[in-house]
């Protein structure tokens, strides 16, 4: 079983004050071209997408210099409504741990929530290469600051805008390779998780 995890980029939801993505026909069929060709604009942060570290940190790796590691591999799906706290953050670990070390590398948080800068302490502590959620931003809303300086400077890439309605809490390979923008802060991806 395959479960696309990403938005559709033109319908997507956008942080506030980003650009959202757009589409430009440069050809038409219809209009009597050769083919149909579209060209398109869009922040690399809009809808399903990658942070790199270097998007809050200066001298931080950009998304063309990260490991693919962090973003295929084995991965856990936990649901969490509300804020991560430290303890539910060492809970969702846990319960990782028990499908074996790979699992507890890539954790992906089905529902709404916001990780604290307590569980991201937590989660950077025990080895996640990489942490997902559905909201556009990993940490509050209006002050995700913090949070993302505490993972990205640990090395913890970001896969935010993930769509996990569909997906039952437990264990899956994730693909969720950024497109290879050299210099980039982050990028849009095609997220996908299959179930053995």
């Amino acid at each position: 079983m395959i479960y696309d995890i990403s938005q559709e980029v033109f319908g997507c939801r956008v942080f506030p004050g980003d650009p959202a993505p757009e589409r430009i026909r440069l050809g038409s069929i219809e209009e009597g071209g050769v083919c149909n060709l579209t060209a398109f604009s869009m922040c690399a942060h809009n809808g399903t997408h990658v942070d790199a570290p270097y998007h809050f940190i200066k001298n931080g790796k950009t998304v063309d210099a990260v490991s693919l590691d962090a973003f295929v591999g084995t991965a856990f799906v936990a649901e969490h409504n509300g804020t991560v706290t430290a303890d539910d953050a060492a809970e969702i670990l846990e319960k990782a741990k028990q499908n074996g070390p790979e699992a507890v590398k890539r954790i992906l948080i089905k529902g709404p929530a916001v990780v604290s800068t307590k569980a991201a302490k937590v989660f950077a502590a025990n080895g996640v290469l990489l942490l997902g959620n559905e909201s556009q931003t990993v940490g509050p809303e209006d002050a995700p600051m913090e949070v993302h300086l505490i993972l990205l400077g640990a090395g913890v890439v970001l896969l935010e805008g993930i769509r996990l309605s569909a997906v039952p809490e437990g264990v899956y390979f994730l693909s969720a390779a950024p497109l290879n923008l050299g210099g980039a802060d982050g990028s849009p991806c095609r997220a996908l998780l299959i179930k053995n």
